[in-house]
């Protein structure tokens, strides 16, 4: 049971994109999300997602998968908030993405036209998310070279279990220890690479800080699921970009998006009802009976 547990965690999908209340702040009327206090208009989402069903062939060929417009409007609300806090990060971090460096990524991918035929973006959307990604990727760059997150897993047999065991793991003490007296169905202390796990350092894992705790289903086609609490993060003295020859770019930009994760917790992201709720452990907006666990609050003394 155990080897399925490390499997299971190294093979959670990474959902990418799918086409590639009340309080202070601004009000959640006529906003799609709110990230911190920044508010993306509902008038911005729609003018998106009418660019996007503009593409008659591409959403017929995304209708054939099950993907019709509820899901691709959450994938621009997704994209919407990956953006803010994607800008986020550049200020903190000095990122600067020219129009120049825009370009040559559009170049490498065959041109604007070719990229655009590929994707439901207009043109401003398709800049804009390919900036996205460069600023995704340096971040990773910058942060990923020796990372090492450590964690202790528990396999649930159902959600309700996961989420009684992330409580009794959450707060500790002896119930906690309890729940790692079968070696088959729990592991303490699994270190994993960021560099070697670039699937592990993709997900909920790597977005974790310290002592934190989550549980989450690896994959919906099976009835498991794994609770998790980071015991340790650590950087390798030296690690330099050498590291990373082994990871490709586009798993690069979706660990950068990963690493994101802190950063939403802390500002806050409040989705409109209409199109669902904003998911930590995915990073995605999703539909309010389609969240994929959670992770718990930190424990405080």
């Amino acid at each position: 049971m155990y080897r399925q547990v490390g499997r299971v965690l190294v093979a959670i999908a990474t959902v990418g994109v799918v086409i590639s209340g009340c309080g202070s702040g601004p009000s959640q009327v006529g906003s799609a999300v709110i990230v911190g206090s920044t508010a993306v208009p509902l008038d911005t989402v729609q003018s998106r997602l009418d660019a996007a069903l503009a593409k008659p062939e591409a959403v017929a060929q995304l209708a054939q998968s099950g993907v019709g417009p509820p899901e691709i409007a959450r994938d621009v609300v997704t994209r919407s908030v990956l953006h803010d806090l994607l800008a986020r990060v550049a200020t903190a971090e000095n990122i600067v993405v020219s129009e120049a460096d825009v370009d040559q990524a559009l170049a490498e991918r065959g041109g604007t036209d070719a990229a655009l035929a590929q994707t439901l973006y207009d043109l401003p959307t398709l800049r804009e998310r390919v900036r996205d990604q460069i600023i995704a990727t340096r971040y990773a760059e910058r942060v990923v070279p020796g990372l090492t997150v450590a964690a202790d897993l528990v396999a649930a047999t159902s959600q309700d279990d996961a989420a009684e065991k992330a409580r009794v793991l959450n707060v500790g003490g002896p119930a906690a220890d309890a729940l790692f007296t079968d070696p088959e169905t729990s592991r303490r202390g699994v270190s994993y690479q960021a560099e070697r796990s670039p699937e592990a350092a993709a997900t909920v894992l790597f977005g974790l800080p310290e002592g934190r705790t989550a549980y989450f289903q690896p994959s919906s086609q099976q009835s498991g699921w794994i609770v998790l609490r980071v015991t340790e993060r650590s950087t390798a003295a030296g690690a330099g970009p050498d590291a990373l020859a082994s990871v490709g770019q586009a798993e690069l930009a979706t660990i950068g998006e990963r690493l994101l994760q802190p950063l939403s917790e802390e500002v806050g992201v409040r989705v409109n009802p209409r199109y669902g709720v904003w998911d930590p452990v995915t990073m995605r907006v999703v539909a309010a009976d389609a969240v994929n666990g959670a992770v718990l609050p930190a424990v405080t003394a």
